[in-house]
């Protein structure tokens, strides 16, 4: 039996370019989601490949104790981006492995077990991660999980001040939570909990899996609101495709981490990926680009689809439209009438995550196809008629 965990969608993809995908008889799609924001730079990056064929002809693998330039050079590329003071860089191969770390490096460091999450909240799979995971449709099949995980509003700073205590080891949070519904944090949430954690010894463990990377218009979303965490967790888009995640940390944490491992910890050829991800990410100036383009999303949209729709929210390219029923039809009509691929977050919300390098006539596409398939299609570039 083969694919049980997955249900396969009805599109049978063989390659990609840029921001679109092709299956076997050359049907075109936009790929507004880019898987799950994985492609940041779109698919089949030539830097990226570039890098991986160089990296592949030299060494394809070694075990992460002996010291390798890829490794090195993207440890030092990592700790030149990480916000603030984290100059310490933990490689695995996932996001979950990424939270799955930073919850133990948490304990491990404070000395304390108490865990917080938010509720809506989504940090990944694996038993600790997964424990920090809201919804019990993730949960229940695999519970017990682990103990000492209290969850709170998102949004909620005095249900944050009454959680947090001297027994709490960590606060985890998304800055813009993803799978709950593309709900951004404010300035003074987020200002909270860097504020509560600092004051109670609790480490705050910034998830940016998805937010980070130029996502929301910044390299990291608690740019916005000039917070430092002590723990910031990175992976999907970092090598553009390719498998790996980081937990960075502060000082503090790094010295009390304990005895964490992994045998796939920075192999060489995906480092090389993910160093020319950054690199490229920089100097083409991507979080900029995807902050204007971002803007003019928002503005399409609203004007073609703003009286259809409960709300446009989000940051960047990190977007989420929330219809007023469920999204899996219009994302089905989006696919096979229009060759639009996005994504839902929760029932009733369309996620639409593109990779960072779109441009203006991309938007249009999408826009007037969302617009259509919702029955409200305007002309792109137009104002809403009253």
């Amino acid at each position: 039996m083969t694919g049980f965990v997955y249900s396969e969608k009805p599109i049978r993809i063989e390659r990609g370019e840029g921001p679109y995908l092709y299956d076997g008889s050359g049907s075109e799609y936009l790929d507004f989601g880019a898987s799950y924001a994985c492609v940041p730079l779109g698919h089949s990056n030539p830097q990226v490949r570039e890098a991986v064929t160089d990296q592949l002809d030299a060494l394809t693998y070694v075990q992460a104790s002996y010291p390798v330039d890829a490794r090195d050079a993207l440890d030092d590329r990592l700790t030149a981006v990480a916000p603030g003071d984290m100059e310490h860089v933990w490689l695995c191969n996932s996001g979950t492995e990424a939270n799955e770390a930073a919850l133990k490096f948490a304990r491990s460091a404070t000395g304390r077990e108490k865990l917080v999450a938010t509720m809506q909240g989504f940090h990944g799979r694996t038993m600790g991660s997964l424990s920090t995971t809201w919804k019990s449709k993730y949960r229940e099949p695999y519970e017990p999980l682990i103990d000492g995980v209290e969850f709170v509003p998102y949004g909620d700073r005095e249900a944050l001040n009454e959680a947090i205590d001297g027994d709490t080891a960590g606060f985890i949070v998304e800055p813009i939570q993803g799978e709950g519904g593309i709900n951004p944090g404010t300035r003074e949430y987020l200002r909270a909990a860097r504020e509560i954690t600092a004051d109670t010894g609790a480490a705050l463990i910034a998830d940016e899996v998805q937010t980070g990377l130029g996502r929301t218009g910044t390299m990291w979303a608690v740019e916005y609101a000039d917070v430092v965490p002590d723990v910031l967790t990175s992976a999907k888009g970092l090598a553009n495709g390719l498998p790996i995640g980081t937990t960075l940390c502060k000082e503090w944490i790094a010295e009390g981490a304990g005895p964490h491992g992994s045998t796939f910890s920075g192999g060489p050829v995906v480092c090389a990926a993910a160093d020319a991800t950054i690199e490229t990410i920089e100097r083409e100036d991507l979080p900029a680009h995807a902050a204007a383009m971002s803007e003019y999303l928002r503005t399409e949209l609203d004007a073609a689809v703003g009286d259809g729709v409960r709300e446009i929210r989000g940051t960047g390219l990190m977007i989420g439209v929330e219809v007023k029923r469920g999204s899996n039809r219009l994302l089905r009509d989006l696919a096979i009438d229009h060759g639009v691929l996005a994504l839902p977050a929760g029932r009733t919300v369309l996620r639409l995550l593109p990779p960072l390098t779109i441009e203006a006539g991309h938007v249009d596409r999408v826009v007037e196809a969302i617009a259509a398939t919702m029955g409200t299609k305007t002309e792109p570039g137009t104002e809403a008629q009253s």
